[in-house]
């Protein structure tokens, strides 16, 4: 299949969501990088709340993690990156982001790889909601990829993170200056303390004579302000509030009981969202029915960030399942 045969967006027809909301189309665009499309072992990666597909290259927000002789090798692979639709990349916004759940996106990027003629995926990764995504993915189609690796992330939101969740949907709802508030808030939540006291020190703006920790996040406030619309904050924050792969369906080992694909679970040591502790118990859990089941953990005071940080530490983690490959080949 050339390239230029795609159509891209793809488009969505008559989709159901799992609320029973019709949308008549829904575009799926998407990137490709790295190796032509049916060449070389195909790598989905999923974006997390404030990205997109645009994974690799220049502006790619995991750069560091992937392209050519990096973790994940371009000259090795083909990189497939699908935009959440809706989350502000192009035209296409949802409006009534409370018709749609992490497993919905996942429906749609399941029909997403069907389009592209895709049988089997060497691996999904993604971090954050995009691993939540990719939990559901699985749980949806046993045998749609070798292997998972969910980074930061976990195949439920628990209730701290739906509490947080929740929080930034009232700030989004009812704040005179809606992104740059919420952004305020979630940053507290993708540090940790330690970052902060590692990074600011009770130091002090002198031109702005407030605390730097005040001026930094409302730097990050204002600028996200300027890229990010507030539907897409809406529709993202409600994805990471609603991942559940047991959500109206069958008990957790049910589900991952049909899948062969090996699932590379990696935490984060000081992760406040997706807590450590919560992905060992994931793990242990999936040991107690499945033998290709690995954890490791970045150790980091920078939090859940840190998935976006701690490139060294992922590179390392990740060596064994991509490296391999280069060698296998």
């Amino acid at each position: 299949m050339k390239l230029e045969n795609i159509p891209n967006p793809i488009i969505i027809q008559d989709f159901i969501t799992e609320s029973g909301a019709a949308y008549r189309s829904i575009p799926l665009h998407f990137t490709l990088a790295g190796q032509p499309l049916h060449s070389a072992p195909i790598v989905l990666v999923n974006h997390a709340l404030t990205g997109n597909a645009q994974v690799t290259g220049e502006n790619g927000w995991w750069n560091d993690l992937i392209g050519e002789g990096k973790t994940i090798d371009t000259v090795v692979y083909t990189i497939l990156a699908f935009d959440v639709p809706g989350n502000g990349s192009n035209s296409f916004l949802i409006e009534n982001y409370l018709d749609f759940t992490a497993r919905d996106v996942a429906r749609i990027f399941i029909e997403g790889v069907k389009a592209l003629q895709i049988e089997k995926l060497f691996a999904i990764i993604g971090g954050s909601v995009g691993g939540g995504i990719a939990w559901e993915i699985l749980a949806l189609e046993p045998n749609i990829t070798e292997n998972l690796i969910p980074i930061a992330s976990d195949w439920k939101s628990t209730d701290w993170l739906i509490a947080n969740c929740f929080l930034q949907e009232q700030i989004l709802n009812n704040s005179s200056k809606p992104i740059e508030d919420a952004r305020i808030h979630a940053m507290l939540c993708y540090r940790s303390p330690e970052s902060f006291k590692e990074k600011f020190q009770r130091t002090i703006n002198q031109d702005l004579l407030i605390f730097n920790i005040e001026s930094w996040l409302a730097h990050h406030g204002k600028k996200l302000q300027k890229r990010f619309q507030l539907s897409s904050y809406k529709l993202m924050n409600q994805l990471l509030k609603t991942i559940d792969i047991t959500r109206n369906s069958e008990s957790f080992e049910n589900l991952l009981s049909k899948t062969k694909a090996s699932i590379h679970i990696i935490g984060i040591n000081s992760d406040l969202f997706f807590t450590a502790k919560e992905n060992v118990e994931t793990y242990e859990e999936l040991k107690k029915f499945k033998d290709n089941v690995f954890y490791s953990e970045i150790d980091s005071v920078h939090g859940h960030d840190a998935f976006l940080i701690e490139y060294k530490q992922l590179d390392h983690l990740l060596a064994d399942i991509f490296k391999a490959e280069t060698i296998k080949k």
